[in-house]
C-alpha cells in the first residue's frame, strides 16, 4: 500500500469515492502502555487517575494506606462471606491507585471461599508492600 497517506487518514478516489488506508500495529514505543503495571504502585496511572495533582495523589495515597491496613485486619476476624466483601472493596481501591497486585490478591481472596487463609496472607503481604512504597512516595514528596 505504498503511496497511501499517513495512518487513519483517507484516501480520495476519483468521482468523490473515499478509501480508508489499512491499519498497521502500534509498536509499544508509539503509545505507552494502559495494560497494569507490576510495580507495587503504578505511577502513571496514579498520575492518570488525579489528573497530575500531586496534593491529591498524596491524599488518595494516605487513604489507601489506612484503608488498607483497616480492612486487612478486619479479613482476619471476619467470616467468609465478609471477607470477600472487604477483599472486593480493598480491589476497587487498589485499583484506583494504581496497585495492581493487591488488585490481583484482592480478587483472588475474593473468589477464594471458604479456604482462604494462604490467599489472605498473600494479600496481607502485596499490601504491605504496597504500603512500603507509599511510605517511600510520601516521604520523596
Amino acid at each position: 500500500m505504498a503511496g497511501w497517506p499517513h495512518k487513519g487518514r483517507t484516501r480520495l478516489m476519483g468521482d468523490g469515492i473515499m478509501q480508508l488506508e489499512a491499519l498497521r500495529p502500534i509498536t509499544l514505543t508509539e503509545a505507552p502502555s494502559l495494560a497494569p503495571d507490576d510495580r507495587p504502585i503504578d505511577l502513571v496511572h496514579l498520575a492518570r487517575m488525579t489528573l497530575g495533582e500531586r496534593s491529591l495523589e498524596r491524599e488518595v495515597l494516605q487513604l489507601f494506606d489506612r484503608q488498607s491496613t483497616l480492612l486487612v485486619a478486619r479479613m482476619r476476624s471476619a467470616p467468609p462471606a465478609a471477607i470477600a466483601a472487604l477483599a472486593h472493596t480493598l480491589k476497587g481501591s487498589a485499583r484506583g491507585i494504581g496497585a495492581w497486585r493487591v488488585a490481583r490478591a484482592a480478587e483472588a481472596l475474593e473468589l477464594a471461599g471458604a479456604d482462604n487463609g494462604a490467599a489472605l496472607d498473600a494479600l496481607a503481604a502485596t499490601a504491605d508492600e504496597a504500603r512500603a512504597v507509599i511510605a517511600e512516595l510520601l516521604r520523596a514528596n
